[in-house]
């Protein structure tokens, strides 16, 4: 891991129980009527069943991933929801080999999803106040949620007020475009990032 065989920050951290999977809705179902996105999907989207159920069956074959006029969305929205790589509750803590759910870093209720005018807000809870971990732990829910949504989504991933010692300078670094494009040309945190996003065996 990144500490490099070092003693762990927390080396007993409390573990939580996994939600459920999301059920999907009629509405969601529903051809005829409009599917926004929301902060369920952002925590949690149903994997896709395309590989497995073929094209019109499955998730996929449903709702906004429908054809005609919205076939353009479609296929930006599936790269983006339907890779269950693709969901911040499976992101794997840099420490412990536990997601950041398990850990109750992030939860469905610390995220705000406006889809009307494109902005998407992530609380993030560290498990210690004086976490070292807490900037990589933001830089990697920023990098998920950049490769998986569309452009036009406006980002804030920030700490939980009063949770960590540091929350103004972690919040800082993780707002600023331009230190976060520079992180992300780092090889070595670029590894120790995706090796937080890669699906666990």
């Amino acid at each position: 891991g990144p500490g490099g065989g070092a003693a762990l920050e927390n080396a007993n951290p409390l573990i939580y129980r996994r939600s459920g999977e999301r059920p999907v809705t009629a509405r969601e179902e529903d051809d005829e009527l409009p599917d926004s996105i929301d902060d369920r999907e952002i925590f949690d989207i149903l994997p896709g069943r395309e590989g497995r159920a073929g094209p019109g069956r499955g998730r996929a074959g449903r709702g906004r991933w429908g054809g005609g006029a919205k076939q353009g969305r479609a296929v930006q929205l599936r790269s983006a929801f339907l890779n269950p790589a693709h969901l911040i509750r499976s992101i794997n803590d840099p420490e412990h080999p536990l997601t950041l759910e398990e850990l109750n870093v992030v939860e469905q209720v610390r995220v705000k999803v406006n889809d009307a005018e494109s902005t998407v807000a992530v609380e993030f809870t560290p498990t210690i106040p004086h976490c070292s971990m807490a900037t990589l732990i933001g830089l990697s829910i920023k990098v998920k949620l950049i490769r998986s949504l569309p452009e036009r989504f406006k980002l804030d991933v920030h700490i939980t007020p009063g949770t960590h010692a540091s929350e103004h300078a972690v919040n800082k670094q993780l707002a600023d475009k331009e230190r976060v494009a520079a992180a992300l040309e780092n090889s070595h945190l670029l590894e120790v990032v995706n090796q937080c996003l890669s699906a666990r065996s």
